[in-house]
């Protein structure tokens, strides 16, 4: 079972991208659908832990699905960002990578390859 977590819509460049480069380097991985397998508040808690952006970084408030909302985001709390983003996981970056410790958002292969090297010193030592 492997500890690495990857949100993904299925015609989202960027995830097919990432899922290609994920399985070409082989990085074991498990696949959850964004939007039927929309990620629960206390991964959402823990996906935002791992920002260094903060909400901004998980945000997709470039696409319709934000804008149509028109709303500002900073009048939120974040609790009520977080249950935005559950009603509404359009709402969110895509794709999201998740290891337990390192977060990339989007197609990144310079951060992925830090991902993929800490799990091949895992194995190693395992």
């Amino acid at each position: 079972m492997s500890d690495i977590t990857f949100y993904s819509y299925p015609s989202c460049t960027s995830c097919r991208k990432t899922k290609h480069w994920l399985k070409a380097n082989q990085i074991d991985f498990k696949e959850r659908h964004l939007f039927r397998e929309t990620p629960t508040l206390d991964e959402l808690k823990k996906i935002l832990s791992l920002t260094t952006e903060g909400m901004d970084e998980i945000l997709a408030t470039r696409s319709q699905a934000f804008k149509s909302l028109n709303l500002n985001i900073n009048d939120l709390k974040v609790n009520e960002v977080l249950q935005l983003l559950i009603e509404k996981p359009k709402l969110l970056r895509r794709p999201i990578i998740i290891d337990g410790n390192k977060l990339v958002v989007g197609y990144n292969p310079g951060e992925l390859m830090k991902i993929s090297k800490k799990k091949a010193i895992h194995q190693s030592v395992s």
